[in-house]
């Protein structure tokens, strides 16, 4: 694992969250993106090192519908990059913990991603990526 990534705040709505975490911040979300293979819609801030990345979901099957539902808007993960998502994969696999994934996936930033099982990992949500060159 070389860096956090970013934090993922599941959120109701981005057109509420983004002015709110401009103000936060005090820096400008620089990215939006949706990302229709889990029905997802980002917006993306960086201060400094840390980037926060805001999810609302953009259907009531999706993984941040679920979960708003039962928690409520808040942190949703924490990403860390890795150097090679699929040693990685297997390296953490070999060390019992449990992949939401068998193959990472595309995710949001122009990133290959994987979840690991919160159970796992003390209640968080981890997510590994790996930006595609």
């Amino acid at each position: 694992m070389l860096k956090v990534e970013h934090i993922g705040i599941a959120v109701q709505s981005l057109s509420v969250s983004i002015p709110l975490f401009e103000k936060l911040l005090d820096t400008p979300c620089y990215k939006t993106e949706e990302v229709s293979s889990e029905q997802v819609q980002t917006a993306f801030f960086q201060q400094g090192e840390t980037k926060i990345e805001l999810l609302e979901a953009t259907g009531p099957g999706s993984a941040i519908a679920k979960f708003l539902e039962k928690k409520g808007e808040g942190m949703h993960h924490i990403a860390f990059e890795v150097a090679d998502i699929y040693a990685e994969m297997k390296r953490l696999a070999g060390e019992g913990f449990v992949l939401l994934q068998e193959h990472p996936k595309q995710g949001a930033d122009n990133k290959l991603i994987c979840f690991l099982h919160p159970k796992n990992t003390n209640g968080v949500l981890i997510e590994i990526c790996q930006e595609i060159k």
